[in-house]
């Protein structure tokens, strides 16, 4: 079963994950990283279907996609 992960450190709360994602499945949380960014997640890993969008569009090379 696919699922994309975030690695918080590295997450910036760009939301550019959250635009693409073609599920509507990644969204910012109220969850911060070490540096203070609300940090990115995956609402719903049953419906991710392992396109790889969001980590493709990340500029910070916070998303792992495992299929």
């Amino acid at each position: 079963m696919p699922k994309a992960v975030v690695i918080e450190k590295y997450c910036k709360s760009c939301s550019l994950c959250v635009d693409i994602c073609p599920k509507k499945i990644m969204a910012i949380s109220d969850q911060t990283n070490e540096k203070g960014y609300f940090v990115a997640t995956c609402i719903d890993q049953d419906k991710c279907i392992g396109c790889a969008l969001c980590a493709t569009v990340c500029p910070d090379v916070a998303i792992d996609v495992y299929k």
